[in-house]
């Protein structure tokens, strides 16, 4: 079956009642296809959406190698934070990586 433009809306609409199962299911798609989940990330790190941090994160990168690869495909760099949210949420990110990091080199 075709997605079609009234998918999506429904799944928006579906996403207002519904919340966890929607999300557990796109978290899922994500998680299994990697080039989608690439390009909904980088199409929200170019509009402003997320910061470089989050992206990473989502990705599952650490923020210099995501760095390194937006500047290997000519994606232009948004470097530091333009708002305190957004501080926040980078060293979310960066917390949140180190943490992975560690319970995976216990492991």
């Amino acid at each position: 079956m075709m997605a079609q433009t009234w998918t999506f809306d429904q799944l928006a609409k579906l996403r207002h009642y519904r919340p966890n199962l929607v999300d557990q299911t796109l978290s899922e798609i994500l998680t299994r296809q990697s080039e989608l989940r690439w390009l909904l990330v980088t199409g929200a790190y170019l509009d402003g959406e997320i910061n470089l941090g989050k992206a990473a994160e989502l990705l599952g990168l650490h923020r210099l190698e995501l760095q390194k690869r937006f500047l290997m495909q000519g994606i232009p760099l948004r470097l530091g934070s333009e708002t305190p949210e957004e501080a926040k949420a980078e060293t979310d990110a960066i917390m949140n990586w180190n943490c992975s990091a560690e319970e995976n080199s216990l492991q």
